[in-house]
């Protein structure tokens, strides 16, 4: 197994003794990915917010593999304060970051999540397709 942290990450991954990706074969899976800033900090903007956390998802992979993308998720767990007000945001960003295939998805509404203020966190799994 290797582990990944991409920049912006590493105080957290240090604090809390956790990494954003790991890479076990061809497989990787990202911890749940919110919408922090690089600064770490959090938008009260809900659409925004759902956007960087697509974002920070994006930069896991990436810091895995510069070739992997969203194109190479086939599983997403999301975890959402009100599914309600933030489900149609994440099938928006799902039509637009992978449009060529539908991953496999579980969504789940919570009472809370790590960081005050956060409204999502995004999880996947992805395949090396090379």
């Amino acid at each position: 197994m290797q582990f990944f942290n991409y920049p912006g990450t590493e105080a957290n991954s240090e604090s809390f003794h956790y990494s954003q990706a790991v890479k076990i074969g061809t497989v990787v899976k990202t911890s749940g990915q919110g919408g922090w800033d690089e600064s770490g900090n959090i938008t009260s903007n809900v659409e925004k917010q759902v956007a960087i956390a697509f974002e920070n998802v994006e930069k896991a992979l990436k810091e895995v593999d510069s070739r992997l993308s969203w194109e190479n998720v086939y599983a997403v767990r999301s975890y959402h304060i009100s599914v309600e007000e933030t489900f149609d945001m994440v099938t928006s960003n799902f039509k637009k970051v992978i449009p060529s295939h539908r991953p496999i998805w579980t969504c789940v509404e919570i009472g809370k999540l790590g960081i005050e203020g956060m409204v999502i966190e995004i999880e996947v799994e992805a395949q090396f397709p090379f």
